[in-house]
């Protein structure tokens, strides 16, 4: 982008020289009309301009799209490198440019705007990986009480509703001596699956460890969330498991229910639902029990 129109037309014929794609702009305000249009990951601009000047445009290109820029100026004693570095430029350039020096400059920027993504990418596997099981894809329990303690606070903040649910998959220890612990495995990540089919988009779902999920509900009562567990209670022992080509296994889980009170503990609330889990489990399995907050 260059208001100087030979000077443009000059810099664009050696960004295409150079092997790259481009489209040319007179003014700050074209320059941002097209990268409204189009997908560009580097703005070459001049720094002296009549509405908007070069600097100026780096801040507006750095906040609102996902591209480098690179600032060009003939006037040395004018501007400076830690200036335009200071508005988010990738680097600052003197006028007049010659191909071999651009060229240099646009794949220094274009190398060190991958290494930023896979960077990025790479921060973000691992953020991943820190708050899921690697063997559902499911939340895991780290996670589970720090999305507890903020739905908790999102409850009492705005006097809403919310309840815990708990589930055990029965007799897996048979379940894995009758048909192997890589049967085990297949069932577990079937689980996980059918409990996200059958619940909300809003609902959190979390293996807390060995056999046993957690269920957040917002703005669930206990009578719904007793509901909500029956359904799932209900989806799970559907389920046909493939052992092998001939033989199916299926599996029951046993459900413990709550609803959070406000200004309790979230052990309390934790220890609640653990325990009607356990009643569920000490009943026979394969049901729904509900502990009420005031128990």
């Amino acid at each position: 982008m260059d208001d100087d129109k030979p000077a443009r037309e000059a810099l664009y014929e050696m960004v295409l020289t150079a092997g790259y794609k481009a489209a040319a702009a007179p003014s700050a305000e074209s320059a941002l009309e097209i990268l409204a249009r189009h997908p560009v990951e580097l703005v070459l601009t001049d720094i002296h301009m009549p509405d908007m000047n070069g600097l100026e445009l780096t801040a507006a290109v750095k906040e609102r799209f996902d591209a480098d820029v690179v600032v060009l100026t003939g006037f040395a004693d004018s501007h400076t490198y830690e200036e335009a570095i200071g508005r988010g430029a990738s680097d600052f350039l003197l006028k007049p440019v010659r191909l071999p020096e651009l060229k240099a400059r646009i794949q220094r920027v274009f190398r060190e705007r991958r290494l930023w993504k896979e960077r990025e990418a790479l921060m973000e596997q691992l953020k991943k990986l820190s708050i899921t099981d690697g063997l559902t894809n499911l939340y895991n329990r780290r996670h589970f009480y720090r999305q507890l303690s903020t739905e908790a606070n999102r409850a009492e903040r705005y006097g809403r509703v919310l309840s815990l649910l708990f589930f055990d998959v029965d007799s897996f220890k048979k379940f894995n001596d009758t048909y192997g612990h890589l049967a085990g495995d297949e069932a577990l990540k079937s689980i996980a699956r059918a409990t996200e089919n059958c619940l909300r988009v809003a609902d959190s779902i979390f293996r807390y460890g060995g056999e046993e999920f957690a269920v957040l509900l917002p703005e669930t009562s206990g009578e719904q969330a007793i509901i909500a567990g029956q359904r799932l209670r209900n989806d799970i022992d559907q389920l046909r498991l493939a052992i092998s080509e001939e033989e199916t296994a299926k599996v029951t889980v046993s459900i413990g229910v709550t609803e959070f009170s406000p200004g309790e503990e979230m052990e309390r609330c934790v220890k609640r639902a653990d325990m009607a889990m356990y009643n569920s489990k000490r009943s026979g399995g394969n049901q729904v029990q509900f502990i009420p907050p005031d128990e």
